[in-house]
């Protein structure tokens, strides 16, 4: 690799080694085995570098949880059954990636003082929504009212994503499986449909809770 290329390498085993706060130039400088002023030349500082690395970290992840989405599942298997199994799979990614999460997290506590990472993460925040709801719900942006719609699910999907995530990182043996998760959302959805709407807003009419 060039020097461009090994700096954002050693930056991300930095970002899951040190966190982003912590890492120091020169620790970037120790693990990619080039200069300091390679730093400043390439990337024109380490605040820079560093975002580039947690950008590359976080599309490694989503390229991660998109197979996991997409992966075929057990033949025969309910829709109510596939989600619960998609939601073990993303769980499960979280264990390889426990430090990029723990950096998440890190990041947020500081968020006031970490303006470009702010914009960062706001602009992968409405990415995200727009890929999870078409991963788990399939709605495109088209037809009227659909880019809203999607939108809304995507927050949802986005929102449990991060509850899952942060009780996992406290209590990895005590956080909700991909079968709770069904089982409470079809609990939350019986409760808030009246009965007269069961078959329009108690449920999606095909198993996904």
């Amino acid at each position: 690799m060039g020097n461009r290329e090994d700096l954002l390498a050693g930056a991300k085993r930095c970002l899951y080694e040190k966190g982003y706060v912590r890492t120091t130039a020169r620790d970037i400088a120790t693990a990619s085995g080039v200069s300091l002023a390679a730093i400043g030349y390439h990337y024109r500082s380490k605040d820079a570098l560093m975002n580039a690395a947690l950008y590359q970290a976080l599309q490694e992840w989503g390229d991660e949880i998109e197979r996991a989405f997409t992966t075929e599942g057990v033949a025969g298997a309910t829709p109510a059954e596939r989600f619960a199994a998609t939601w073990d799979r993303v769980i499960e990614s979280f264990i390889t990636h426990r430090p990029l999460w723990v950096t998440q997290f890190e990041i947020i506590a500081q968020i006031d003082h970490l303006p470009e990472v702010r914009e960062l993460l706001a602009a992968g925040v409405d990415a995200a929504r727009v890929g999870l709801a078409e991963l788990f719900q399939n709605i495109l942006a088209t037809g009227e009212g659909k880019e809203e719609e999607r939108s809304a699910v995507g927050a949802f999907y986005q929102m449990m994503l991060t509850g899952v995530l942060g009780q996992w990182l406290i209590a990895p043996d005590r956080a909700p499986s991909g079968r709770d998760l069904v089982v409470a959302l079809r609990a939350v959805a019986a409760d808030i449909a009246p009965a007269d709407e069961a078959g329009q807003g108690g449920s999606t009419g095909d198993g996904r809770a």
